[in-house]
């Protein structure tokens, strides 16, 4: 049997921590000693340290709700649970390297020279990224794309920060990111004055990826010896 504080020293934990998981559902309650104390025991310890790797992979608001339906539910759906994890990190790896593919096309044309006379309607732009229009005079509307107009409030113009931005944002787009997304990485682009800054913070995102992914592998395992030492019948089953 451990202590409280015996349980956070193993899991990494603060005494209140443990006690917080336990009040959360997180962990099954620990009966208490003739003194009062709570007494945990080895299914406590893989619980708490199987939460703190899938904090690690999937956020501890998330994970506060999925372990402890993983703990109580059939032996299959933790499995199938488990998997569409790793689907959701596989999903979006794939899309962060669509993105970057995109962008290595982005930015070797950023390198040429750009001259004012090139600016590009929106149907000419449209048409060279190959979309729609429609979606550009989204793109501008959401702030994503900045453009300039020809006096009385005229046509579109697209020069060459606003065809960066334009390509910038397909190449997001292609790689299934959303609007929110590609405004947050555009706000950085433009805080730092270098597109090749939508590059290395996907380049970020992708080893953010992969330490989930372990974080999650290590989650898996330990979610394993939990399950396995849980009788059915308290999993449903």
């Amino acid at each position: 049997m451990f202590s409280t504080a015996e349980v956070g020293r193993l899991a990494g934990y603060s005494v209140q921590q443990v006690r917080d998981l336990e009040r959360l559902g997180v962990l099954p309650p620990a009966p208490r000693a003739a003194n009062g104390y709570r007494r945990y025991d080895a299914r406590h310890v893989i619980a708490v340290r199987a939460y703190r790797a899938l904090a690690a992979a999937i956020g501890p608001v998330a994970a506060r709700t999925v372990l402890p339906a993983l703990a109580a539910g059939p032996l299959d759906d933790a499995a199938s649970r488990i998997d569409e994890l790793h689907a959701d990190l596989a999903l979006e790896r794939r899309r962060v390297r669509e993105a970057l593919r995109g962008l290595d096309t982005v930015l070797a044309e950023v390198a040429e020279e750009f001259d004012d006379r090139d600016a590009m309607t929106i149907g000419e732009l449209a048409q060279a990224l190959g979309v729609r229009a429609s979606a550009l005079r989204h793109w501008e509307s959401e702030g994503l794309v900045r453009t300039t107009r020809s006096a009385g409030g005229g046509a579109r113009s697209f020069g060459a920060l606003a065809v960066t931005e334009a390509r910038i944002t397909a190449a997001l787009r292609a790689g299934g990111y959303g609007i929110p997304a590609i405004r947050s990485i555009l706000q950085e682009v433009r805080a730092h004055g270098d597109p090749g800054d939508a590059q290395r913070i996907l380049q970020q995102r992708l080893a953010e990826l992969t330490r989930r992914s372990v974080a999650l592998l290590e989650a898996a395992g330990l979610l394993h010896d939990l399950l396995t030492s849980t009788p059915a019948e308290t999993r449903g089953e």
